[in-house]
């Protein structure tokens, strides 16, 4: 399915209170003859229509529809507290656009005052810990405006859906700690992996004030580089279970079955100090000299963190195993 996205903008405000008035007797109506003597009709008065997709839903004051399906005993979301909740979004015939579930982590979120229809800032703070809910926001108010941003499995008069499971409810401050607690925790696990594999592989590495270690295998005393060089360099990186997830190296690339058609083999260039590789690989460039190679843990902070990229989990600790074959210093300017 291709993707889209959505555009959440606030509804405009409609004056109801008059037309509910008109419909209750609250303000009379008639007829007002004018000048010409023409007696004008008198202005014919819509009346609002519920959808019969959301019947026996209530609606919020930013237009969003909902229904509790579990509600329980707790203090309800505030606002600053941090939300950690699982949801389903789905199109008005239930194929579903997204799921937490799927993803393998529930969202996260800080509760501030709404700003507009969709960011489900006017429901959160209507349910406590452990509460489910249906919310359903009408897609005619999402893209009023943005009509070109409109994708097809979200026709005139349809819904934008989400199924919500509240997991916690913290206080900024238990959230932090949390958080901080978590970091350290994985921290440590990645220190004491990164320990493990150094002394499985028989290395004795040297580390740097940022947590990098590194073992020069092949030292050179030719030329060291420096920020806005151009190098040229061989490598293979791998987890710490071995797992080869890249190399410029045909023969290392083949014997761990990656399948990269299309790819040169031949070492890539990179200009020091730019910033276009992982900040693990800026600093291991300055510890090599021309045709040395090394063996480098970089921790994932100095890698791909939390996020991970493609086939590298998050949180991961890697292995390159690099070969500086040429340095090109850069053109000095006058």
């Amino acid at each position: 399915m291709k993707k889209y996205i959505l555009y959440f903008i606030a509804p405009l405000l409609t004056i109801s209170a008059l037309n509910a008035n008109a419909q209750t007797g609250g303000v009379k109506k008639r007829t007002v003859a004018a000048k010409s003597g023409v007696v004008k009709k008198p202005a014919v008065v819509k009346k609002s229509v519920t959808p019969a997709e959301v019947t026996g839903m209530l609606k919020t004051s930013k237009g969003s529809f909902y229904k509790i399906y579990t509600a329980n005993p707790g203090p309800k979301a505030k606002i600053s507290d941090v939300i950690t909740f699982n949801f389903i979004q789905k199109t008005g015939k239930d194929s579903v656009l997204f799921s937490s579930y799927t993803a393998g982590h529930p969202a996260q979120a800080q509760i501030q005052p709404s700003r507009g229809l969709g960011d489900m800032m006017d429901v959160f703070p209507l349910l406590a810990a452990k509460d489910s809910a249906l919310v359903k926001i009408p897609a005619d108010s999402i893209f009023k405006g943005h009509e070109e941003a409109r994708p097809p499995f979200f026709p005139k008069g349809s819904f934008l859906s989400f199924v919500i499971k509240m997991e916690k409810i913290q206080s900024i401050n238990e959230a932090m700690a949390e958080r901080n607690a978590a970091m350290e925790k994985q921290k440590q696990a990645e220190i004491a992996a990164a320990n493990e594999y150094i002394t499985s592989h028989g290395l004795k590495t040297t580390s740097t004030s940022s947590g990098l270690q590194y073992v020069i295998t092949a030292p050179t005393d030719k030329y060291k580089p420096v920020n806005g060089d151009t190098v040229l360099v061989n490598y293979t990186g791998k987890l710490l279970n071995g797992k080869v997830f890249d190399s410029s190296i045909e023969a290392n690339a083949k014997a761990a079955g990656l399948d990269q058609p299309g790819r040169p083999y031949e070492p890539i260039s990179v200009v020091v100090g730019e910033g276009r590789v992982i900040p693990g690989w800026e600093e291991a460039l300055l510890l090599m000299n021309e045709g040395s190679k090394a063996t480098f843990i970089i921790p994932s902070g100095l890698a791909y963190g939390e996020r991970g990229s493609g086939a590298i989990p998050p949180n991961s600790t890697l292995a390159f195993d690099m070969e500086l074959v040429k340095v090109k210093p850069a053109k000095k300017t006058n």
